[in-house]
């Protein structure tokens, strides 16, 4: 632990260096935001970074900021050995409804930027679909620009081994550290079988820092009567977004779309200001000006309460079908609730992990605190999903079948309830149950078994002026 003076020097460097990416995005938490800021100001940084001073910092934050403030435990910070000990011990244990607070969580601020101010993150950019814990273990998404996506990796590969430990080992233990690089550089060796079987191949990746690709697939499928249906997978709610979302949008438009399947099943959430940008392009202009979400701080905090509206220029869809799942959440569950009102969207694959809860993040002494500061609503009142948003048409994600083709089970199972309005026959067949009760379990548990992932959550930032 470095001395005071010093880790006061490096606080005041990243105070600035936060400033200056708040100043380009337009970070509500950092005192920006289009006519009102929902982020109360925090407490001044801690005067200096020993365990104490963080310690005191934390605790009158949280008395100020969070939803829970007069509900949660207040202990007393001297006993606890560490930040994060201390952190947990001051959140909300549930109560009148209110399951305990799973959402909060602490991160480094270096990476915390990186990720949701410059669309970066460290890597190999491999996911799998370990929170299942169902053999065989394959991939399940790759990141386009990543170490992996370069060496050509595709999803539905089954993974033999990690560093020469079978993948079916890995699945049963849950341990997927090795695809988690610590610094660039790190390696890992993957034995590879193609999906429909064959020669394996081995690959070694190196750990890179590589840039994000928010929204990587976007196309036509064959709807109804032959009329074009468009298909969009959104990975990330961050700025990077935002212009491919309208680009992508309006070429679906050209195209003779009215229909929209959305693929959210690996998304996690991110800023609720992009998650604007995408319901406003959804529903249109003809909503301009109409509530999408509302978000609501706790009773100190009241005149922050904050409502993001609508707004687009050009025409929206007449139906909409997001593809969801147990990694569907907090952002992309604002999404699909905040069109609700105004739309006919059904949910194929599985519910979502319920979350309707967000942060304005706080850094400090290289600590950003993402603690739960308020809860979001739809202009129905509608919240407080805590089990997830139901899926309307229940189909297993075996992470096989490329995206955005019309033989992709969750892909398939969309097309057919936009043909018939029902769940088709294989979209209907029984679930494996477990295996999605497991997969929600491990997420909520923060099993990691994707690329540069963070723990869901959903950012306030350029608000609506109230």
């Amino acid at each position: 632990m470095s001395g005071a003076p010093s880790c006061r020097r490096g606080t005041a460097r990243r105070a600035a260096a936060l400033a200056a990416a708040c100043a380009a995005v337009g970070l509500a938490a950092c005192g920006g935001g289009g006519g009102g800021d929902p982020a109360p100001a925090p407490p001044a940084a801690a005067a200096a970074c020993d365990l104490a001073s963080q310690k005191a910092w934390l605790r009158d934050d949280m008395a100020q900021r969070y939803l829970w403030n007069t509900l949660s435990p207040s202990p007393d910070p001297a006993p606890y050995g560490s930040l994060p000990s201390y952190f947990g011990a001051l959140l909300f244990t549930g109560g009148g409804g209110i399951p305990a607070d799973r959402w909060s969580y602490l991160s480094d601020s270096a990476a915390y930027d990186q990720f949701f101010a410059e669309g970066r993150t460290l890597g190999y950019g491999v996911a799998v679909n370990g929170a299942e814990g169902r053999p065989p273990l394959r991939v399940r998404y790759v990141e386009a620009r990543s170490p992996a996506g370069v060496a050509g990796l595709r999803r539905g590969e089954r993974i033999v081994s990690v560093n020469g430990r079978s993948g079916d080992e890995l699945l049963r233990l849950g341990d997927f550290a090795a695809l988690s690089p610590a610094r660039e550089g790190d390696s890992v060796t993957l034995e590879l079988e193609p999906e429909a079987g064959g020669t394996r191949r081995t690959v070694v990746l190196r750990a890179a820092t590589f840039d994000l690709t928010p929204v990587p697939v976007v196309g036509t499928l064959p709807g109804p009567g032959g009329r074009p249906v468009g298909y969009l997978l959104m990975k990330d709610f961050i700025t990077q977004a935002e212009e491919p979302l309208r680009t992508g949008l309006a070429q679906l438009r050209a195209a003779g779309a009215t229909e929209l399947v959305l693929d959210l099943r690996y998304n996690g959430g991110g800023r609720v200001s992009t998650a604007n940008v995408l319901g406003s392009l959804i529903v249109g202009a003809e909503r301009n000006g109409q509530v999408f979400t509302e978000l609501r701080y706790n009773a100190r905090l009241a005149a922050q309460n904050t409502r993001f509206t609508f707004e687009a220029s050009t025409p929206g869809f007449q139906r909409v079908v997001v593809l969801t799942g147990p990694r569907t959440c907090s952002a992309s569950e604002l999404v699909v609730n905040g069109l609700a009102p105004y739309l006919p969207v059904a949910t194929i694959g599985g519910a979502t992990c319920g979350k309707p809860y967000g942060f304005n993040p706080t850094p400090n002494c290289g600590t950003t605190v993402s603690a739960v500061n308020f809860e979001s609503v739809n202009a129905a009142g509608v919240g407080r999903y805590h089990d997830g948003l139901p899926a309307t048409c229940s189909v297993d994600d075996t992470a096989t079948g490329s995206f955005g083709q019309p033989d992709e089970a969750l892909t398939a199972g969309a097309l057919g309830w936009l043909a018939t309005g029902r769940c088709s026959a294989a979209a209907a067949a029984p679930r494996d149950k477990a295996a999605a009760a497991v997969a929600a379990t491990a997420l909520r548990r923060g099993v990691v078994d994707g690329p540069g992932e963070r723990p869901p959550g959903m950012w306030a930032d350029r608000p609506a002026p109230r």
